[in-house]
């Protein structure tokens, strides 16, 4: 995961760059040249490679480079991009890098003025007619999209809405995860008690209900079954983050290098950073059992499994 910029045109109240980390961090856009340096050493053992990150991936003007780029290096790689469908002229930039894309994730949370209640500056029709846009252009040239909708409490009502915007659009795969508190201070665990709700039970079978019933939509979910802890976590072994400026941090979900990093790859490789010491230390907590201080509050440890009388994918 190559996070070309951190900045964004919109203010999401889902988003961790809205909070006191992100808010601390840096900002800036990732050199061609690093980033290529980058690529030239990882194309030969990885299977996917996203461009994104806590900003907004079309505002970096070199991705159609950047994807031809990776595909050249190895065709197998699969490519992946994530946008929140509110730059002008969207689909046209997309349309161009289109044969070295694989995938585009499509951020919607929520319908309508739920939608602008939560991803702050954003236009909802706007929002639908980009996002209508992008998809015509990707089934011209093969290209999948999917939406992904993160849960909190002002729009877990609206996951079935949600649903309903994507059988319109023929968008095929929809995915709800829970937002994560280990990146907003200012929120407690007691949040997490929202997910064993109710509401949010019948809300979410519902959810699934019309997706199963519509015949062209596929809803998942994060995994809501399995036990939690740290040794539910993927990401130390096989999702990496580097930040614009080329640091590795633990994760997507909190990837703020002065808070915690495993070394600079622009600096020295890839590779060190992967086999430092502190990477190895973080690795051996995770064969341990223990819980870094750092992933406090990460639903994938403070989110106990959910008992649900209804099928449901899990992602």
């Amino acid at each position: 995961m190559l996070e070309v910029t951190n900045h964004c045109n919109l203010g999401c109240i889902t988003c961790p760059r809205e909070y006191a980390f992100g808010q601390e961090m840096d900002k800036g856009t990732i050199e061609a040249a690093q980033m290529f340096k980058v690529i030239d050493e990882v194309a030969p053992y990885v299977d996917s490679i996203g461009l994104t990150g806590l900003g907004e991936t079309l505002l970096y003007k070199k991705l159609e480079e950047t994807l031809k780029y990776i595909k050249q290096k190895n065709k197998g790689i699969q490519t992946f991009i994530s946008t929140n469908a509110h730059i002008p002229n969207a689909a046209a930039y997309i349309g161009r890098m289109a044969p070295y894309l694989d995938t585009v994730q499509i951020s919607i949370d929520g319908v309508g003025s739920v939608y602008e209640q939560v991803r702050l500056k954003s236009d909802y029709s706007f929002f639908i007619e980009t996002a209508r846009e992008i998809k015509t252009i990707c089934d011209a040239n093969g290209v999948a999209v999917m939406f992904n909708f993160v849960a909190i409490k002002e729009n877990f009502r609206q996951m079935k809405d949600v649903v309903e915007v994507a059988v319109l659009l023929g968008i095929r795969n929809v995915n709800i995860t829970p937002v994560n508190l280990s990146s907003i201070t200012s929120w407690d665990r007691g949040y997490y008690e929202m997910f064993y709700s109710k509401d949010f039970a019948d809300e979410l079978k519902m959810a699934f209900d019309l997706a199963s019933n519509s015949g062209v939509v596929e809803l998942s979910i994060w995994d809501i079954k399995k036990k939690n802890e740290f040794q539910k976590c993927h990401l130390p072994w096989n999702h990496f983050y580097i930040s614009w400026d080329g640091w590795m941090t633990p994760c997507c979900a909190k990837p703020f290098p002065k808070e915690l990093n495993f070394g600079n790859v622009f600096q020295t490789s890839l590779m060190k950073c992967l086999n430092s010491k502190g990477y190895r230390a973080f690795r051996q907590m995770w064969y341990d059992n223990t819980t870094p201080d750092f992933c406090a509050k990460c639903h994938v440890i403070d989110l106990h499994p959910i008992d649900l009388d209804f099928n449901i994918t899990l992602n």
